[in-house]
């Protein structure tokens, strides 16, 4: 029996930095989740739920208002506690904190202390990996999103992607977790996926001992 692949991946990163169709790939990975006869479900989880309001493109972990702010806490503490009974597994996580931290500082100029999450992520071997991409490389992403977008507004704006990129790289820079930056500027994602994959080998964050 090979040992067992727990990898725990938190990918952040502004819009268009092919986020999702990484987590995508690398929960198929054979590198990141080992071999498989027939496809199933690993956890896949996103802090960019929409989950606080009932209506498309709403409120949820990132962008909730100040009054929802003990509801997102709890909600953090939730995924934390739910990450630690089920530690011997795979998580990949598809934007989390630092995006909150981000959206939060700039809407609302509340930098919220994540240091307590950090700690109980750390402890389980969770690894960062913060996807970027050069900014003229923007504008070619944006087109093929707009292809597919059922939102294509929330894409007008690209010079706002920019700033936010360079807010989440110095908040990336300030966390405790193993980081690692990745330019996606080809829209690579195998590439990127397989470098990822060499990333958590070289830093042992594919296994858990114990």
């Amino acid at each position: 029996m090979s040992e067992k692949l727990v990898p725990k991946i938190i990918l952040e990163g502004t819009r268009l930095t092919l986020k999702t169709e990484v987590a995508f790939a690398l929960n198929e990975n054979v590198r990141i989740v080992g071999p498989r006869k027939y496809r199933y479900h690993s956890p896949l989880i996103s802090a960019e739920w929409c989950a606080f309001t009932n209506f498309p493109w709403g409120r949820g972990l990132i962008n909730f208002e100040p009054q929802e702010e003990a509801l997102a806490m709890e909600t953090y503490a939730t995924w934390a506690r739910l990450f630690e009974l089920q530690r011997y597994y795979s998580w990949i996580v598809d934007r989390f904190h630092i995006s909150t931290r981000a959206y939060q500082l700039k809407t609302y100029g509340r930098d919220y202390d994540f240091g307590w999450l950090e700690e109980r992520l750390d402890a389980l071997g969770f690894h960062l990996v913060f996807l970027s991409r050069a900014p003229d490389s923007f504008a070619p992403a944006r087109a093929e999103r707009l292809k597919v977008s059922g939102n294509p507004a929330q894409y007008d704006h690209l010079q706002i992607f920019i700033e936010e990129q360079d807010l989440m790289r110095r908040l990336v820079s300030e966390s405790r977790l193993p980081a690692l930056e990745l330019d996606i500027s080809d829209s690579n994602v195998a590439r990127a996926c397989d470098r990822i994959a060499d990333w958590l080998e070289e830093t042992g964050g594919l296994r858990m001992e114990g």
